[in-house]
């Protein structure tokens, strides 16, 4: 298993003492925002730690929350804290728990709010298991993973949704928020993710999302021959300074948020090479970002650059052929193949494997036979 993180807690720059914003109440708490923003994560649930200080009287941890978070009703308090979306001292506890002054408290919840109902849409889901709990999808290349500002249908979760109404009429965002998806990855990367069906399945993965336990392989084609068969990738990644739709790596940790990445290669062919990566952290295009600031991005990734001939001959025949290469993985060679957790309910690491799709492995088989058989 990929170890913890070396991040530190992030204060919330909107996080007081609630002395100063509550005069009338003798108690005060520490608000620490432990995760970063949307943005910057392929995980979609965050982390809130709360230290209950000194001079507070027992009061019902439903109203205590509801009173010390912003924009939420006592209701959807109730319903995480009854889907063990928090915790008292390291421990599930009940909405009528009276806090007491240094109670650790810690809430889990949902980053990004998509702005708009689901829609449910009937679409053919590639299923790769399933229980009362989870549901494996192996997500082929092309697809968004759920719906955001101008793109609110046609998304895998708008499949996800009318599938599991199917089988329970009465399961609803509300019930489930955006129908169990605590994880994505990009439109154009395929692979294993896991969706939860139930909020005792959300709330135990997004626990293990956040504390790094979770296993995510991928296996990714790049430009060039890496010099070393293992390494490993520390950077920040965040925003790019000019274009906010790409992102960039930080190595001085001066902007973004921590990210490592270990990789391994797999198989060398000259100009390209494939290997694997496994993920430390869960930024956003974080390999892809990582793999661009080595030098070697990932092949026919259009947004950092790797859908141009880096690497090889000048003759035409290589051109062709790369081109060809291009024309049949018509997006970033990268593939999330295997996807490990605790299941949920039954408490066993499970594993799952997903092959890779024919786009890549067909150009993978190219340039194998082409770094065995140059063709000038």
């Amino acid at each position: 298993m990929p170890k913890k993180s070396r991040g530190s807690e992030v204060r919330h720059p909107d996080s007081k003492d609630l002395t100063e914003l509550e005069m009338t109440e003798a108690e005060s708490a520490t608000v620490i925002n432990e995760d970063d923003s949307a943005e910057f994560s392929e995980i979609l649930y965050e982390r809130m730690n709360l230290v209950v200080s000194g001079g507070q009287e027992p009061i019902r941890l439903d109203k205590f929350l509801t009173a010390r978070i912003e924009n939420i009703s006592r209701n959807k308090v109730q319903q995480a804290i009854d889907g063990g979306m928090v915790l008292v001292n390291n421990k599930t506890a009940s909405a009528n728990y009276k806090v007491r002054p240094g109670d650790n408290i810690v809430c889990f919840s949902d980053k990004e709010k998509v702005g708009e109902n689901i829609i449910p849409e009937k679409m053919v889901l590639n299923i790769f298991y399933e229980d009362d709990e989870i549901l494996i999808i192996n997500k082929p290349p092309g697809l968004v993973v759920h719906p955001a500002s101008g793109n609110y249908s046609g998304t895998l979760i708008n499949g996800v949704a009318y599938y599991l109404q199917e089988e329970n009429k009465t399961i609803s965002e509300e019930t489930l928020p955006r129908f169990g998806l605590v994880h994505r990855i990009d439109k154009n990367t395929s692979g294993l993710l896991v969706i939860a069906k139930t909020s005792h399945a959300v709330a135990s993965l997004a626990k293990q999302f956040f504390n790094h336990s979770i296993k995510r392989e991928y296996e990714a084609l790049v430009w060039g021959d890496l010099k070393e068969n293992k390494g490993t990738i520390v950077a920040h990644v965040g925003r790019h300074h000019r274009f906010r739709k790409l992102f960039e790596a930080y190595p001085e940790g001066d902007h973004g948020k921590e990210a490592v990445t270990h990789y391994e290669v797999l198989e060398r062919f000259g100009y390209v090479t494939l290997i694997k990566c496994i993920l430390e952290t869960g930024r956003t295009h974080q390999i892809r970002v990582h793999m661009k600031y080595i030098g070697h991005p990932l092949f026919n990734d259009e947004t950092y650059g790797g859908n141009k001939i880096l690497k090889g001959t000048i003759f035409n025949k290589y051109k062709q052929f790369v081109e060809n290469c291009f024309e049949i993985c018509q997006r970033q060679a990268l593939h999330a193949k295997t996807l490990g957790f605790i299941h949920p309910a039954t408490k066993q690491e499970m594993q799952f494997i997903s092959e890779l799709p024919d786009d890549m492995s067909t150009v993978i088989e190219k340039w194998r036979s082409y770094s065995n058989n140059p063709k000038t």
